[in-house]
């Protein structure tokens, strides 16, 4: 599905009412606009935002490329690697790949994902 192929600015684009994040372990809310849908379905970009919180998440089956627009925001990997995020920050996550974020104010994102098939 496509939305909109572009937007003039994705920091303060409007963005569709918050919805629970179901990984939250504090009761975040999320929301997301997807701008452009490959016909194929396998890639996709958009902006993201979430409230202040930590959450788990888990790339099941497809790579995120993601551009931290606003916020800031801790995320430990599974091996205990961790990664501050501040605007400007490009943060890559890979098929597999999991951990923990916490965000330390609310965060906004630009993100590409990419299906892969099973590896």
């Amino acid at each position: 599905m496509t939305t909109s192929p572009s937007i003039a600015d994705a920091n303060s684009t409007a963005l569709p009412p918050a919805v629970p994040k179901p990984t939250s372990q504090d009761g975040q809310q999320e929301t997301s606009l997807e701008l452009w849908t490959a016909p194929d379905g396998l890639c996709e970009t958009g902006v993201w935002e979430c409230s202040p919180g930590t959450f788990t998440a888990t790339r099941d089956g497809y790579d995120e490329v993601a551009v931290i627009l606003s916020g800031r925001a801790t995320v430990v990997d599974a091996e205990g690697h961790s990664t501050e995020l501040t605007p400007g920050s490009v943060f890559v996550t890979p098929a597999g790949w999991s951990g923990t974020w916490t965000l330390h104010e609310t965060m906004r994102k630009s993100y590409v994902i990419r299906q892969v098939s099973a590896r």
